[in-house]
C-alpha cells in the first residue's frame, strides 16, 4: 500500500480566494457571512450567505470560456491552478495517463438550471442557449480541470449531498494508495446562492437569517455558503523523489451510511465513520488533537456529531479540540469538505486551530472544547475532517503531519 501525501492546495471561498488569504482569515476569526447580492433577494426569507466577493470572471475567463464554464467550474478552476502550480507537477508522458481528477459537488450547475427555467417560464421564450447542458452537469468542473492540465487517468464527479467532497477526497486517495494512480487533483465545489438554490432549501426550515453559530446553546440553523477547494493528492515516494513540499499525510479514511432516515443524522454512522478513519490509519485515538467538525449549527447535527465523539475518544474527548469553520465562510454543501480540510492543513503544518466563531452560550449536550471564538496555538500531529450528509452518508478523512 503507498502512502499518499499533498503536496497542493487551492481554494476560491468567501474568507479568501487563495489558501494563505484563507489561512490569515482563519487565524482571525474572520466572518465571510454576510447580506446577499443576487437577483430578487427581496422575495426570500434568508438573505444572508457566505457568498464569494471580488471574483472576478469577465478578464479571467475568455467570453467562450464563459458560455461553458459555470460558478462552480469557475470556482474549481481557479483553485485547481493554485494547487497544481503549488505542488510543480507538469502532467505529459506516463504521468499524465496516470493521474486523473475526483471532484465532488451537490448542485453542480444550480445556478444555470435557474437562469434557464426563468427564461423559459417567466419569460416566455422557446430557445435556450445550446450548451446549456454541458455548462450545467455536475461533471463539468471535473471534465474542465482534466482538459485544462492534461489528466488522462481516472476523472469522475462525486455527488453526495454535504458529504461529495470528502468522498472524493477518499476515491482518490484510495487509488493512490491501491497505485492505480501516481497524483490525483480532487476536492470539490458549489455555487447555490441563486434565487431556486436558496427558496429550496428554506422549505427545509433549517436555515439561519441572521448567522451561523454552531454549538451554542442559541444556535439557530446552517447558513449557505459557495466556493471551492482543490488539493493535489500525489504517493509519498514520487513527491520525495522530486523534491516536493509537502504539507500533510493523507492517513486513512472511512464511509459510512446511516440508512434510517433522510435528513435526521444518526449518531451510531457517525461513531462508526470516525472509528473506521482511525482503524484504516492505524492511529490510536488518543493521539488525535483536532477534529474539523461537520457542525452545521442545527441543533439535530450538533448535539449528535457531539455524542458520537464521545463514543469514539471516550476520556479523551475532553482533550481534543473540535471546531467548525462553517460558523466563517458558511456551509459549501458539496464543496464544504474540501475548504475544511484547508483547516486541518493549517493546524498541522502551522500550529494554528481554527475558531468556532459567534459562541455565546455553552449547550450542555456540546459539552466539548469547541475552540470558541479565537484561533489557538497548539501542535497537533493528528486531526480528522468530518462530513456527515442528508441521506445518511458519511465521510471522514484522517490526516498526519508529516
Amino acid at each position: 500500500m503507498k502512502r499518499v501525501v499533498i503536496t497542493g492546495a487551492g481554494t476560491v471561498n468567501p474568507l479568501g480566494h487563495s489558501m494563505p488569504e484563507t489561512f490569515a482569515a482563519m487565524r482571525e476569526g474572520a466572518c465571510g457571512i454576510g447580506p446577499l447580492d443576487i437577483r430578487d433577494l427581496d422575495r426570500l426569507q434568508i438573505q444572508i450567505g457566505g457568498q464569494v466577493k471580488g471574483f472576478e470572471s469577465e478578464g479571467r475567463y475568455s467570453r467562450q470560456q464563459l458560455s461553458l464554464y459555470e460558478r462552480f467550474t469557475q470556482f474549481t478552476l481557479a483553485a485547481a491552478r493554485q494547487a497544481i502550480d503549488q505542488s510543480g507537477l507538469i502532467f505529459d508522458g506516463k504521468l499524465a495517463e496516470t493521474s486523473g481528477v475526483v471532484l465532488g459537488t451537490a448542485g453542480g450547475g444550480v445556478s444555470t438550471w435557474d437562469d434557464n427555467y426563468r427564461t423559459v417560464y417567466a419569460e416566455g421564450k422557446n430557445r435556450v442557449h445550446p450548451f446549456v447542458v454541458p455548462k450545467l452537469m455536475n461533471n463539468a468542473a471535473a471534465s474542465h480541470v482534466s482538459m485544462e492540465w492534461n489528466l488522462k487517468g481516472p476523472s469522475f464527479t462525486v455527488s453526495t449531498a454535504c458529504a461529495s467532497s470528502n468522498h472524493a477526497m477518499a476515491q482518490a486517495f484510495s487509488m493512490i494508495r491501491s497505485g492505480m494512480a501516481k497524483a490525483m487533483v480532487t476536492g470539490g465545489s458549489e455555487s447555490m446562492l441563486c434565487f431556486g438554490g436558496i427558496k429550496a432549501w428554506e422549505g427545509l426550515r433549517v436555515m439561519s437569517k441572521d448567522a451561523c453559530r454552531p454549538f451554542s446553546a442559541n444556535r439557530n440553523g446552517m447558513v449557505q455558503g459557495e466556493g471551492a477547494g482543490v488539493f493535489l493528492f500525489e504517493e509519498l515516494d514520487h513527491a520525495r523523489a522530486r523534491g516536493a513540499q509537502i504539507l500533510c499525510e493523507v492517513a486513512g479514511f472511512a464511509m459510512t451510511s446511516d440508512a434510517s432516515d433522510i435528513v435526521m443524522p444518526s449518531k451510531e454512522g457517525a461513531a462508526r465513520a470516525m472509528a473506521g478513519a482511525l482503524r484504516d490509519a492505524k492511529i490510536d485515538p488518543s493521539d488525535v488533537g483536532y477534529i474539523n467538525a461537520h457542525g452545521t449549527g442545527t441543533a439535530a447535527n450538533d448535539k449528535t456529531e457531539c455524542a458520537a465523539v464521545k463514543d469514539v475518544f471516550g476520556s479523551h474527548a475532553d482533550r481534543l479540540m473540535i471546531s467548525s469553520t462553517k460558523s466563517m465562510h458558511g456551509h459549501l454543501i458539496g464543496g464544504t469538505g474540501a475548504v475544511e480540510l484547508l483547516a486541518c492543513i493549517m493546524a498541522l503544518k502551522d500550529g494554528v486551530v481554527a475558531p468556532t466563531i459567534g459562541y455565546i452560550e455553552p449547550d450542555p449536550e456540546c459539552a466539548l472544547d469547541v475552540v470558541p471564538n479565537t484561533a489557538r496555538e497548539a501542535s497537533v500531529e493528528v486531526a480528522l475532517s468530518n462530513a456527515f450528509a442528508f441521506g445518511g452518508m458519511n465521510a471522514v478523512l484522517a490526516l498526519r503531519r508529516i
